[in-house]
């Protein structure tokens, strides 16, 4: 907990009454999530599509014709589409995938920059009926084999650039059967020819909608299946956290890769009927501002190590621009630093409103609303039907101000259905409460709780690293290293960082041959092309910055590595038990 002081809201100078105007009397009024679904659209028998909710359900309203997406490229080219617009681009997408064979259950990936193809054909799959897969342009081809093999994708749709990284590996994908490529002719011509009018897959609301993987400390990466449900708490939650509204033009700056990007980039955001601005490009402070500015964007939802970076630049910059539109802030993907909700206040006159939430939860759980005061450095409280509680290892419930793991009660809208092809690892992340029998959901986060219900973030009960708002796990990391010829082992660690809030460190045991190599420039130069070649065959955000050469790595008896031996180490801390470690 930090001894900033609250911010405490002045209810009279909001330029809009927030969606949320009582924090405290939703919660209390709150029944059954089931008494918000006549806010969205389901057919007979309870169907659901959230496609169907994200963008068509609006077409034969007002917004019909209303501005749905600003979408600018790193090199300035723009372009517009109204909702009617992605209506139809995503039924010719969707009639092209059909075509192809694409049926209900069956897996379609997207490995596509934040181009508008992206979102069009993202929609376009769920009202197939068939399960939409993101995967960050970053990914290497290792990355990619790992999660197109694990989920059997039958289609990947991608673009000429990418579509060389597919290439590597699509001997080892049996199941793969059609690689689409959006910016080649033939994509342009079927979707010149496709009709414009599909038959939208009317789904079981607990029906696989789309999948994302994510990053564990050991082993591959998992995949997190959500259903159409999820959309009722994604729709919830930017109604209630964002306070999305019509009148709003909205910036996401997340990539529809993570979690983000697909509840708050598309799902949620469009089923309030919200115009959103799409930038493609790379982080650039004065283009940033300049997006703020050109589309007059008045609620602006980003991550803290952005933000972090903003503050590193030059604060006077923000002078040059009029964002007197903006309205209300929040930030996503890791704890937001005090420093980051004061900063706020003194450029643009609001605060930053932090949540928390994990791909596995698939919408906001706990966060900080417009209407509520803000204790910087807080996560907030749980989102109105979450109930959050701190756990003892042992699964007993501790009191107010003691730390343990934070846990939300089963079950809301958007929780995970399924771990692809892994019921057990699925039930690991639930348990019974002792002595009511209660299930929850472990997150494996650490937190506290104040006595005025404010939940406050400690850290990871495991290693997973969260570097610039993504998760990165270590085995991956590991394995991209220990390909390069030069490297027998490696461990990989998270090491704290004021901009990025953790940067990746990796300790490397060499092979013999190069051993000798591995000193003065010679040895500078191999930890550049250790750092490019992660780069390359992982993703350009999981790379580790800082490389040390070791001569062992400290390991369980069974070959396990200790990764947080190698942390301790590194940050100065207790090593703690060894009774289970080999000698080193």
């Amino acid at each position: 907990m930090t001894n900033y002081p609250t911010i405490h809201k002045n209810k009279d100078s909001f330029k809009i009454p927030p969606n949320l105007p009582n924090y405290e009397n939703a919660v209390k009024d709150f029944k059954h999530w089931s008494d918000f679904e006549k806010e969205l659209t389901y057919f007979d028998d309870h169907k659901i599509n959230a496609a169907y909710n994200a963008i068509d359900r609006h077409i034969e309203t007002f917004r019909r014709n209303k501005i749905a997406l600003f979408y600018e490229s790193e090199t300035g080219e723009k372009k517009e589409y109204t909702f009617y617009d992605l209506f139809v681009l995503s039924n010719k997408a969707a009639n092209i995938f059909k075509d192809l064979g694409l049926e209900r259950g069956e897996r379609a990936f997207l490995f596509l920059p934040r181009i508008p193809e992206l979102f069009y054909c993202f929609l376009g799959i769920q009202k197939t009926g068939a399960i939409t897969g993101t995967l960050f342009s970053a990914f290497g081809p290792q990355a990619l084999e790992d999660r197109l093999s694990d989920s059997q994708a039958k289609i990947v749709i991608t673009t000429k650039e990418l579509k060389e990284r597919i290439e590597i590996i699509r001997h080892n994908l049996p199941h793969l059967e059609h690689v689409i490529v959006v910016d080649s002719q033939d994509f342009t011509d079927k979707m010149e020819k496709a009709k414009e009018i599909t038959h939208v897959a009317r789904m079981d609301p607990d029906e696989p909608a789309f999948m994302l993987y994510t990053s564990g400390t050991t082993g591959k990466p998992k995949g997190v299946v959500h259903a159409h449900r999820a959309i009722l708490m994604e729709y919830i939650t930017a109604k209630w956290v964002l306070d999305l509204r019509d009148q709003d033009t909205y910036w996401c700056t997340a990539d529809p890769g993570w979690v983000t990007g697909i509840a708050y980039e598309i799902l949620g955001s469009w089923a309030n009927g919200v115009t959103s601005v799409v930038f493609s490009g790379r982080f650039d402070p004065k283009i940033w501002y300049e997006i703020l500015e050109k589309y007059s964007v008045s609620v602006w939802y980003t991550a803290p190590t952005a933000i972090r970076m903003l503050m590193a630049a030059d604060s006077g910059i923000v002078k040059n621009y009029n964002l007197s539109n903006l309205r209300h802030l929040c930030s996503v993907g890791e704890p937001l630093n005090p420093e980051c909700v004061e900063w706020g206040l003194k450029v643009f006159g609001l605060p930053f409103h932090d949540s928390w939430w994990q791909t596995e939860t698939g919408g906001i759980m706990i966060t900080n609303y417009p209407s509520m005061d803000i204790k910087p450095g807080s996560m907030g409280k749980p989102v109105p039907g979450i109930i959050a509680g701190i756990f003892k290892d042992d699964r007993h419930k501790l009191p107010v101000g003691q730390e343990g793991n934070l846990c939300i009660k089963c079950k809301w809208p958007s929780q995970m259905r399924a771990i692809w092809g892994r019921p057990k690892k699925y039930e690991s992340y639930f348990f019974a409460e002792k002595g009511t029998g209660q299930k929850w959901y472990l997150s494996g986060d650490r937190a506290t709780q104040d006595k005025d219900g404010y939940f406050w973030f400690v850290g990871r009960a495991d290693d997973v690293i969260k570097t610039s708002g993504e998760r990165v796990g270590p085995f991956e990391v590991e394995s991209a290293l220990v390909e390069h010829p030069a490297v027998i082992e490696a461990g990989v660690i998270g090491k704290p960082d004021p901009m990025r809030g953790e940067i990746i460190k990796a300790f490397v045991v060499l092979e013999k041959s190069y051993q000798e190599r591995a000193k003065g420039k010679e040895g500078e130069k191999l930890i550049e092309d250790l750092k490019a070649y992660v780069k390359k065959n992982l993703a350009g955000h999981a790379y580790p910055r800082e490389i040390e050469f070791i001569d062992k790595l400290p390991k369980t008896r069974s070959g396990k590595i200790m990764r947080r031996i190698l942390k301790a180490k590194e940050l100065g801390l207790p090593i703690g038990d060894t009774s289970t470690l080999e000698e080193y």
